[in-house]
């Protein structure tokens, strides 16, 4: 695993990282690697949902009733502190990428 690199920022002196933002932001690194393949597992699954949709049939990749349910769960779960529009905006922008990869799959891309 890479050191987070301590570079001052434009202006300032070089201070040490106080150890307790140090754990933090390791943390915070370790969670994204966490999400990052969260995100990719999900992307996996909508890949194989797409090639089921293509397997029985159905010729669009969208499906606006499936992403009005996810939007809602997400809404549902959503306890805070992220507004419900910026997490709403981060799902919206998740399932455009989903269904690009099942565009590309498919060779609509």
């Amino acid at each position: 695993m890479s050191e987070r690199r301590k570079t001052p920022a434009a202006g300032s002196a070089a201070k040490p990282e106080p150890p307790e933002l140090a754990r933090l932001r390791r943390r915070i690194d370790a969670l994204d690697r966490r999400i990052v393949a969260l995100l990719n597992e999900r992307a996996e699954l909508g890949r194989e949902v797409g090639r089921a949709k293509q397997a029985a049939g159905r010729r669009s990749v969208r499906d606006l009733e499936r992403e009005r349910e996810v939007l809602l769960r997400v809404a549902l779960a959503n306890l805070g502190p992220l507004a419900q529009a910026d997490l709403l905006a981060i799902y919206r922008r998740l399932i455009a990428a989903t269904r690009a990869v099942e565009e590309r799959d498919r060779g609509e891309r």
